[in-house]
């Protein structure tokens, strides 16, 4: 049985965007693509919400093919355009196609089927997010922790209704980017 695997760059003060979704606060460099790519290569599915997934789309199918393509973007659209996608989105029901399916809050299920087959990966979307916390459904989480207060924004635990305990499992701090990678288990 698969995990369901949650990777979000976060603020000091639990922010995954600033007010207006803004992530220009960001910072990341090949290294931490590179473990990034560690735990990519472990899943078969990612999940998405509409708008982090329209984003991808329009950017990762074909993001490897160009002359100067860097090593994370062959990389990461081969993975892109091999694994399946779920979207949960109240807007794009029914426009599926191959390796690519859309659900709404009421078709979870959807998510724990894949779960059976392997590992499910979420990179973004705060509301899927934020929806995947109050149906319990995180297994894992690799939070990429940027040294910045933002204030205000959009919360990364939104939507925890219910106590959950979590494990850590290892950090790697990512000096070139001043970022820290904690990796947390749900107990």
């Amino acid at each position: 049985m698969g995990k369901l695997i949650i990777s979000e760059h976060i603020s000091l003060d639990g922010f995954v965007g600033g007010p207006k979704g803004e992530m220009d606060w960001i910072s990341f460099d090949d290294e931490l693509f590179d473990f990034v790519g560690t735990f990519t290569k472990t899943a078969g599915t990612a999940l998405y919400g509409r708008k982090t997934f329209e984003m991808m789309d329009a950017y990762w199918p074909t993001a490897g093919q160009g002359e100067n393509a860097t090593k994370h973007a062959k990389e990461h659209s081969a993975w892109y355009n091999e694994v399946g996608k779920i979207v949960l989105s109240n807007t794009m029901l029914g426009k599926d196609r191959n390796k690519l399916t859309f659900i709404n809050d009421s078709m979870l299920n959807v998510v724990d089927e894949a779960k059976q087959k392997s590992n499910i990966l979420l990179f973004g979307s705060p509301q899927t997010v934020h929806t995947l916390f109050a149906h319990n459904m995180v297994d894992e989480m690799y939070l990429f922790v940027n040294p910045v207060l933002l204030g205000n924004g959009i919360p990364l635990f939104k939507g925890v209704n219910d106590r959950q305990n979590w494990k850590p499992e290892g950090n790697r701090f990512f000096k070139s980017c001043n970022v820290l990678c904690v990796h947390y288990s749900r107990i």
